[in-house]
């Protein structure tokens, strides 16, 4: 028998505070981001009913299509997918409150001339590519030090952290290597103090390694299919560079 959302919800909060206790945290530090592609209105309405507040799409069309539905129930939308820059006036008109995937510098430039002309301010987070594929979205990790430093100007933007996709895979110590990765380029960038820039999130880790992402230091962590269930749609579909 499946378990309910709700159920899902606490094993998932229960995960959490374990894998922060096995790690010398506190569960507080740790948010839970519900990623909600291809999940139904009336499904995500029952997590938020159940306590939850950060909800994530990674496509343009389906925040749009799920806004009306939602948008009585107080919540915050993030956006984790790849933006294109044409789409960057739809994602604000539908209330996007963070970024997680601004990896290159015309997309942030393209981003705060928007803002700019509308007067509002955005939180963005850095993506990483830390496994190195060319399948996979994100600034290179040699050059993220570089793109925050141009970045950073831009008022209405606000640098909140990075984020990372991480290695799809078994094995655990291949996965951590990104992880740790991230880590240590936060570190470098917190080091530097750099005017508008903050470093407090490091978002990463889904529902297969959660608790590797938090042992290196995660302080978002997008699940899916550990609470919706099973996507028609491998991630592949999402996070394959050829494919989006």
């Amino acid at each position: 028998m499946d378990l309910t959302i709700n159920d899902n919800i606490k094993a998932i909060l229960h995960r959490i505070e374990k894998a922060c206790q096995a790690n010398g945290r506190e569960p507080q530090e740790v948010k839970l981001l519900l990623a909600t592609k291809t999940v139904t209105s009336d499904r995500i309405k029952v997590a938020l009913k159940a306590g939850q507040t950060l909800i994530a799409e990674n496509k343009v069309q389906e925040l749009k299509d799920k806004y009306e539905d939602l948008k009585e129930i107080p919540h915050h939308n993030h956006f984790i997918g790849h933006l294109q820059t044409n789409k960057i006036k739809e994602i604000l008109k539908y209330n996007v409150s963070c970024v997680h995937s601004i990896d290159r510098f015309d997309l942030a430039q393209k981003l705060h001339q928007r803002l700019t002309t509308e007067n509002k301010t955005i939180d963005i987070l850095i993506q990483v590519n830390t496994s190195y594929e060319e399948s996979k979205y994100g600034a290179a990790p040699d050059l993220v030090i570089d793109l925050v430093r141009q970045i950073a100007p831009l008022k209405s933007l606000r640098i909140k952290g990075l984020m990372t996709i991480g290695l799809l895979s078994a094995e655990t110590e291949q996965v951590r290597k990104c992880f740790r990765l991230l880590k240590h380029i936060q570190q470098q960038i917190i080091m530097l103090n750099i005017p508008n820039v903050e470093m407090q999130e490091l978002s990463m880790g889904m529902s297969g390694d959660l608790e590797i992402a938090i042992a290196e230091g995660a302080t978002i962590v997008r699940v899916g299919t550990a609470i919706f269930g099973q996507r028609n749609t491998p991630d592949s579909y999402y996070w394959n560079e050829n494919l989006i």
